[in-house]
């Protein structure tokens, strides 16, 4: 007889075996072969061997054969090469002395199968006892390949599946598998997605496990269907749900492609919708997803029944907290008797009571709405119930998730402490001044758990930290500067310890600076706050003289700054600063004649702007502060008042006052409304300075322009002075330059200004907040004015040409010497020292002063000053105006600001700008 062989049993072994058994009358040896279902796509296995043939001798032999009883003599495994013999022993039942029966025979086979360690499965030796395990393992995988995947990274598949290199290869474990990548594939909305597995076979019985994925297209809602609105058209009610119509506006939402988990949250959604409209009896009686037949979109249909629509009826407060009185919180919700139901008031209405017991203490009060609706009236009255609750107090603060940042840093922009009484606005309070640090991710919420006793509560503060590290570069084009780059460092969260250090690099044609700072917010752990800021400023002036950049005025300054500040309550606080600078106000040296600056060249407001001063101020700012955030504000308002006085020594009298303000609204539906305003006003302590010149020097002005005003080019708005070169037209005629590089345009500043800022921030949908994209629309007004005019540089004589035309004429000045003596020319035509200067009318001296000797008539010498305009434009406190729309992006080389203003409103002379933009990296 010969033995019984097996990989997994299916029909025909089960078969074998039970005819096996009931001709058990002769030792018959049982047989078993595997019927194991083989993936579609592994054609490389062999195929399983066929179970051998029993003949009609055999079966009646074992017939006839008289009924013995077997004992197992001996057990011994072949086949075995990773697994150990006593191993695979493990899994039967089978011992030596143990009688032998077809049964237990079995029943070993399938416990070694169902191991999962073997591909194929023999017993030998059933007829004698001498029992032999044959066994073929399964092989060992070398490796798992993933090919055709494209969408989803390879890392995202291999954590979900199973098979892993150095594990036993299974039929089982890969369909499994199989089916894990094409739900992967179904979350994304590919629903086509295909997965063919594949096994190549090595030596040493190993296997690469190969995936061959093919993707397929993701898989759009083309329509969303809505059966049963009358109310409410189904454009409204789409726009309530999450998931999109796949159409061309929407092609960056990732909302568009097909999602159960959202398709139950629209569900909820269009609830929610019609509770808050009064439809308090409204359901969705269904909703269905088809898969077209192309499996490329999905047609969701939903079936709805809206009811009638309710009014509130009696609206009551009863309390088991004596500490409230029902009747005036009742008087305080938001809605009232008569008026449409709206489950979201409701809603609002419980968190606001909640928040009120939670404002003197009672943490975990409970606010149970009793409803009662009256189906006849159509109306929906409601009862609050405020249960009995104990004063909470906080048994203490966790904070967790702070790597960098240490615990003390949080701690102490906490309003409560261990051991205080609850109270839920300090609670916000303390969540919204963590935040406004800018060192955790956003929506950062404190937790309130229970504590070790009914009224002590546990204050969680679960942080994220993100990057505190800035690195901020600008760039832009100027038709005054040309080329602008701007850089800064800024480590807001040094050594963990809540500090600011900062350095920050300008350059451009306009401008160069260098500036490092230092703030120390708790100065020894104290409520104060220090820095320090060292700086030098380099800028220069310049307009155009043709197509040649010339450079008018220069400004160095050098200095550092002193600051402290202390908070006076929760919101408001007192900051104070000491600075001292020192000035250098020069002109380029073509400005000059004789040692002397030149009006002429240079114009009258800039000469009288010359000379070196010592400015020492200081200056205090009172401060209202009580946003929701510093960084990204949706909420709250901040005003600023701050005056400067210098004339503590130094050079420099006056007294600089602003005014800050801003306020902040969260509008519904994620749209952010801010206003902002400033203004400022200079004074002057000092005495006047001459005829035509202002008290307050030009580099003690305000300027405005960019950035603060979008719209408009730096130092774009205000007072200025304009020199217009005088042309000849091709007809001979003349007539003013109209090429603005050709016009010398100096910004003069002004003693006052205000600016206003009315913006409103966008939400976008899902798939463009992935992105980073924050879009806003915009409005900018200001005006910048209030100083002195100045005299005029030139008058330049004039004469009339043959036609009646009135001709400017250029300035003729004569040449002197050191001594202030004229100077002449010896005509090129003289018989002796042609072309010589000297201080002879007639003839030529050797030196100058001295005795003329010759004949020569000598010419004058002279320089000419060109005809110029000159004209003072901007002193107006009329406002400009500009609107404009911009986008922040979180882009890959890290925050960018694009903004597209058009000034509106401007005054003649004054510089606009269309585009502007900046981009930063954090670290």
């Amino acid at each position: 007889m010969t033995a019984t062989k097996a990989s997994n049993f299916g029909n025909r072994a089960t078969a074998i075996l039970l005819a096996g058994t009931m001709l058990s009358a002769v030792p018959l040896a049982a047989h078993a072969q595997t019927a194991q279902q083989t993936p579609p796509a592994a054609a490389t296995d062999a195929a399983p061997a066929a179970p051998p043939a029993i003949d009609a001798a055999q079966a009646a032999a074992a017939v006839s054969a008289p009924a013995q009883q077997r004992t197992i003599t001996s057990i011994r495994v072949d086949g075995s090469q990773r697994i150990e013999p006593a191993t695979v022993l493990s899994y039967t039942k089978l011992q030596v002395g143990q009688p032998l029966s077809n049964p237990l025979l079995d029943q070993a086979l399938r416990d070694l199968l169902n191991s999962g360690l073997f591909a194929d499965v023999a017993i030998d030796g059933a007829q004698t006892g001498q029992l032999v395990i044959r066994i073929k393992e399964n092989p060992l995988i070398n490796r798992v390949i993933l090919e055709g995947n494209k969408h989803l990274k390879s890392d995202k598949i291999t954590k979900e599946i199973k098979l892993a290199p150095r594990q036993i290869f299974t039929r089982t474990a890969v369909r499994q598998d199989v089916t894990r990548i094409i739900e992967l594939y179904r979350r994304e909305g590919r629903f086509a997605a295909n997965v063919q597995p594949q096994m190549v076979a090595l030596d040493q019985n190993r296997v690469d496990v190969v995936f061959e994925i093919s993707e397929g297209p993701k898989s759009k809602v083309r329509q969303i269907n809505i059966i049963g609105n009358e109310e409410f058209s189904d454009g409204k009610l789409r726009k309530q749900m999450a998931t999109k119509e796949a159409r061309l506006l929407t092609i960056l939402s990732s909302n568009t492609s097909y999602d159960q988990d959202r398709m139950a949250y629209d569900q909820q959604k269009l609830r929610q919708f019609y509770l808050t409209e009064g439809y308090a009896d409204f359901r969705v009686t269904s909703a269905v997803a088809e898969l077209t037949p192309d499996k490329r979109d999905f047609i969701i249909t939903y079936v709805v029944e809206e009811g009638p629509r309710y009014k509130f009826g009696d609206v009551t407060v009863d309390s088991d907290i004596r500490d409230f009185n029902g009747e005036r919180l009742a008087a305080a919700l938001p809605f009232h008797k008569g008026d449409w139901y709206n489950a979201k008031v409701v809603e609002d209405s419980i968190d606001s009571l909640k928040e009120t017991a939670g404002l003197v203490g009672y943490a975990f009060a409970e606010v149970e709405p009793d409803f009662h609706r009256d189906r006849e009236s159509l109306t929906m009255g409601i009862n609050f119930h405020i249960a009995q609750s104990q004063r909470t107090y906080v048994e203490r603060i966790d904070i967790n998730g702070n790597t960098n940042t240490q615990d003390k840093v949080i701690r102490r922009e906490m309003r409560l402490a261990e051991g205080d009484a609850f109270n839920s606005f300090q609670v916000k309070r303390s969540q919204d001044r963590i935040n406004s640090l800018g060192f955790f991710q956003d929506k950062f919420e404190i937790k309130q758990n229970p504590g070790s006793a009914p009224d002590r509560l546990v204050l969680e503060a679960n942080v994220e930290e993100r990057s505190t590290g800035e690195i901020q570069l600008s760039a832009g084009y100027s038709s005054l500067e040309r080329f602008i780059i701007q850089a800064g460092i800024t480590q807001r969260n040094f050594r963990g310890k809540g500090q600011e250090l900062r350095a920050s690099v300008n350059y451009s044609s306009y401008s160069k600076s260098v500036q490092l700072g230092f703030t120390e917010p708790y100065l020894f752990d104290k409520s104060v706050a220090v820095g320090a800021d060292v700086f030098r400023r380099d800028y220069n002036a310049f307009n155009y003289l043709g197509r040649d950049r010339q450079t008018t005025y220069s400004q160095v300054s050098t200095g550092f700054q002193l600051r402290a500040g202390i908070p006076l309550t929760e919101y408001w606080s007192l900051a104070g600063r000491y600075q001292l600078s020192y000035d250098e106000v020069g002109l380029d040296e073509q400005f000059f004649s004789d040692g002397e600056c030149d009006p002429l060249k240079a114009g009258r407001y800039l000469c009288d702007s010359l000379g070196d001063r010592l400015t020492s101020s200081i200056g205090y700012s009172l401060i209202n502060d009580s946003l929701n955030s510093r960084l990204r504000p949706s909420a709250g308002n901040r005003l600023v008042f701050s005056q400067d006085f210098a004339g503590l020594g130094g050079d420099v009298k006056y007294v600089r006052t602003r005014l800050e303000a801003a306020k902040y609204w969260g509008v519904g539906g994620g749209f952010i409304f801010s206003v902002r305003a400033e203004g400022g006003y200079i004074f002057s302590l000092e005495k006047s300075r001459g005829p035509g010149i202002d008290k307050v020097r030009i580099i003690d002005r305000f300027y405005l322009g960019e950035p603060q005003f979008r719209g408009f080019d730096i130092r774009g708005v205000g007072p200025r002075v304009q020199r217009i070169p005088y042309t000849t037209d091709a007809d001979g005629n003349q007539t003013l330059v109209t090429d603005k590089d050709r016009i010398y345009d100096d910004a003069l500043g002004g003693k006052a200004y205000y600016l206003g800022h009315a913006e409103l921030e966008i939400p976008l949908g899902s798939g463009a907040q992935e992105l980073g994209l924050r879009p806003s629309i915009f409005m900018d007004f200001g005006a910048l004015f209030d100083v002195k005019r100045p005299l005029p540089t030139a008058v330049f004589p004039t004469h009339v040409d043959a036609d009646g035309n009135t001709i400017v004429d250029p300035i003729i000045n004569p040449v002197l010497d050191g001594e202030g003596r004229p100077l002449y020319i010896v005509p090129t035509d003289a018989a002796d020292n042609a072309g010589k200067i000297t201080t002879c009318v007639t003839g030529y001296a050797d030196t100058f002063g001295g005795v003329c000797a010759g004949s020569s008539t000598n010419t004058a010498y002279t320089n000419s000053i060109a005809p110029f305009a000159e004209r003072f434009y901007g002193f107006s406190w009329k406002p400009r105006l500009s609107v404009g729309f911009g986008v922040n992006w979180n882009s890959p080389f890290g925050p960018l600001r694009i903004d597209i203003a058009k000034a509106l409103l401007s005054q003649p002379g004054e510089d606009t700008k269309l585009i502007t933009f900046n981009v930063g990296g954090q670290f």
